[in-house]
């Protein structure tokens, strides 16, 4: 391998335009990338359309599904040593991915404006439906209201004529009285007939006070006659008002159903009205006759008037009964004037009604006009509301289709986004270059060891150090420099944390001396924002996404645990036991392999967390059950390698599909040298144990690297630990962390040649995990 060997030159930039950009993947890895297959002429004549045209054309493309899968099925046809053709072949296949997922980018985008929109547009008609119910109700409860009032005013009419028949009740009981009083004065004329004879001219004063009453009875019969016209009037209007109620019943039945008592109740006035009718008529027969009764009277006085010379005699004898009979007449007189007086006051009463029976009719007609007017809204709402639940209808409809094409996109994007990293390698390799500290050489003698190439093809993938006057050139898939943030470097890997969720076993270790910046990159400063470091900004990132997956009815359980290797020896760094070495307590760590390539350790704690709070306490119990020490390179370096595993379990209910993700996150020990370090006692032993498991380490790489039958994974517990990732189904990606202090050349050196190996290796095609959790209180898989 011409570019990561550094005993060659680094390969010439002259290549054919658009090979060696940054989206292409160069064949001097010496990994497989894919074996030949099989292709329809239809999709590759296709294929290699899309792969010829500019990328501004591609994207105008529609691809279809058959087209999608075949182009994620496709693999490179690789020919022995003609690298330029198989490295064109690549980047032409990567092109195509490219345009692919640009597409498929812009699918994604276009389909959430429109769920966007589409939820607006619901979200606006379901509150024009809320205010259109709350008109509604309005309109009903003026229309109640105004019912009640019309209710309000029939019974009020109601006591009104009770209160008139009871008038007039009272006007026949005194008319009663006078007839009763005129019997009395016919009687007593009768008794002074005898006597009249003898007082002539107490007769003549008879005869007009006679008159008088004559002309009483004559008034008290226009009276009555008044009263019959009134009450006649009182009747008509009655009519009309049973008239217009019963048509404001028929126009409003479902409305006005409880008026059917008020029909009861003028039915009981008919029938009192008809009595009162047959005691009128009663009344007009009895002044017939009293009025016969008079004229009989006038022809007795006719006689009287011819035996009044022989009365004259009695008149004197009778003088005294005669003021007795004017004083009875003055008492029936007083009892006429409180009658007049009454039947003013009646009459009175009677105008008063009239005009609020007038009030009452005008009242009626805006009730009917306001009862109209509310048909005419409600007809109206419930048409605008039928229209509003159609648009909702089509809208409900528009967005589980659209939900449906998002399923289906998810889906298309998972693979697609599984064969771009199996493109990249199922190994990768980034380099991180710390920046200068104070403690460090000068920056003139820092900038001459390290150097990155300008060049297109090595263009953020290529480092160079110099030592001692000699150039010594690597490339990998990424390269940060001494200004790159925790930001820059998140972004790189965060599509690999993804695949953790997608159900795919990732593992992501830094390698590097002690002091390169291996725990800042892991895990930075927690507390700060921009310094947090890959395994917090991580953790977020898969909170984040599994919260927003919810809405499509996907459902996580994540597990936790934290442990390190010291001293060749495991430590649960969650345990509430301090002493929790194997030397002092009763727990004995063990690591077991499962038929499925799924990797356990025994009596470890289990954590399960459901927040991104909760894993932050967690990591600071850890960093301060994790062993550190003081050597001369670093104030506190970690004595251990330390493992942060995260086990998701995935359903979604809406597919009833289940998978099984696990996320590795490994903070090794530093490499060093004891000369450079000056450890003694304990730390002489830990400087022992970190550099035999790393030696381990890259015994099973060069293994790995020379496809031998045996790998000596079991030389060590990290090896051991790290089977699945390293030779298994897992998606690995290494941290290679460089210090450029001048006088650490040779470690930096030693970590870019043992980096450039690991590059090299070729391990299995990663498999999604889609079986049952085991039990979590039993045991927690690392593969």
């Amino acid at each position: 391998m011409a570019s990561r060997n550094q005993n060659r030159a680094p390969r010439s930039p002259s290549t054919k335009d658009g090979v060696g950009g940054g989206g292409g993947i160069g064949f001097d890895k010496r990994r497989k990338i894919g074996g030949p297959t099989e292709r329809k002429p239809l999709i590759n004549r296709r294929l290699n359309t899309v792969g010829s045209t500019e990328v501004s054309e591609c994207q105008t493309h529609d691809f279809t599904k058959e087209e999608v899968e075949a182009l994620a099925n496709e693999r490179a046809k690789i020919r022995k040593f003609e690298h330029k053709a198989n490295f064109e072949l690549v980047n032409e296949l990567n092109n195509r991915l490219k345009n692919c997922i640009k597409w498929f980018q812009a699918r994604d985008e276009a389909h959430l404006d429109e769920q966007g929109k589409l939820r607006s547009a619901l979200e606006s008609s379901e509150k024009t439906c809320n205010q259109k119910d709350v008109e509604m109700k309005d309109q009903e409860e003026k229309s109640n209201a105004i019912i009640s009032e019309i209710r309000n005013l029939n019974s009020s009419l109601q006591e009104k004529l009770e209160r008139v028949e009871a008038e007039k009740l009272d006007a026949i009981d005194c008319h009663r009285k006078e007839k009763e009083a005129r019997i009395a004065v016919e009687t007593l004329q009768a008794s002074l007939t005898k006597d009249l004879e003898k007082a002539q001219q107490d007769i003549l004063v008879a005869n007009q006070r006679a008159t008088s009453l004559d002309d009483m009875y004559k008034r008290l019969q226009e009276y009555n006659l008044s009263l019959q016209q009134y009450n006649s009037k009182l009747h008509a209007e009655l009519e009309t008002a049973r008239e217009s109620l019963k048509r404001v019943e028929k126009e409003k039945a479902t409305i006005l159903e409880n008026l059917s008592s008020l029909r009861g109740h003028c039915s009981s006035l008919q029938e009192q009205l008809t009595l009162s009718r047959a005691s009128q008529d009663e009344a007009l027969n009895q002044k017939e006759i009293l009025a016969s009764e008079v004229k009989c009277l006038r022809g007795e006085l006719q006689q009287v008037r011819g035996d009044r010379d022989r009365q004259a005699a009695q008149v004197q004898s009778l003088s005294a009964e005669v003021a007795k009979y004017q004083e009875s007449t003055g008492k029936s007189f007083a009892e006429i004037d409180s009658l007049m007086a009454k039947s003013k006051s009646l009459e009175e009463t009677c105008s008063a009604q009239r005009e609020q029976i007038h009030l009452l009719e005008h009242q009626l007609t805006a009730a009917r006009e306001k009862l109209k007017m509310v048909d005419m809204s409600a007809a109206e709402t419930r048409t605008e509301f039928e229209g509003q639940r159609k648009t909702i209808e089509d809208l409900q409809e528009r967005l589980a289709d659209a939900e449906h094409q998002l399923l289906e996109g998810e889906k298309l994007r998972k693979k697609l986004h599984n064969t771009i990293l199996e493109l990249k390698g199922n190994i990768r390799v980034f380099c991180r270059v710390r920046p200068l500290l104070p403690d460090d050489g000068v920056g003139s003698e820092a900038q001459a060891i390290l150097s990155y190439p300008s060049s297109v093809e090595n263009l953020g993938r290529g480092i160079e150090l110099i030592q001692t006057g000699q150039h010594y050139p690597f490339t990998f898939d990424k390269v940060f420099s001494h200004d790159a943030c925790q930001q820059d470097v998140f972004v790189e890997i965060s599509q690999l944390v993804q695949s953790a969720l997608d159900g795919y076993k990732v593992c992501i270790f830094a390698y590097g001396q002690t002091g390169s910046g291996k725990t800042y990159t892991m895990m930075g400063k927690p507390d700060a924002a921009d310094q947090k470091g890959l395994i917090p900004r991580s953790l977020e990132q898969i909170f984040q996404i599994s919260q927003s997956l919810s809405a499509q009815g996907w459902k996580y359980k994540m597990q936790a645990s934290m442990l390190e290797i010291y001293n060749e020896n495991i430590r649960d760094l969650l345990s509430t036991n301090k002493s929790n070495c194997p030397e002092n307590a009763g727990k004995q760590y063990t690591i077991k392999h499962d038929a499925n390539g799924n990797t356990y350790v025994s009596d470890l704690t289990i954590v399960d967390v459901c927040s991104i709070q909760e894993i932050s306490s967690l990591l600071k119990q850890a960093a301060q059950s994790r062993s550190v020490g003081k050597t001369q390179m670093n104030e506190q370096s970690s004595r251990s390698h330390f493992v942060f595993t995260l086990r998701i379990s995935g359903v979604n209910e809406n597919t009833e599909q289940q998978v099984q993700g696990v996320l590795n996150l490994i903070d090794l020990a530093g490499s060093e040298r004891l000369s450079r370090s000056g450890a003694t006692g304990d730390r002489l032993k830990e400087t022992q144990a970190i550099n035999k498991s790393l030696s381990c380490l890259s015994d099973v790489i060069f293994a790995l690297a020379k496809k031998e039958d045996h790998v000596p994974f079991r030389n060590s517990k990290l090896t051991y630990l790290l089977q699945p990732c390293l030779g298994g189904d897992s998606k690995t990606l290494m941290f290679v962390n460089i210090s450029p202090d001048p006088s650490s050349v040779g470690e930096s050196l030693c970590s870019l040649r043992f980096a450039a190996r690991v590059n090299a290796c070729e391990i299995g095609i990663p498999r999604r995990q889609t079986a049952t959790l085991r039990p979590a209180d039993s045991r927690l898989s690392y593969g």
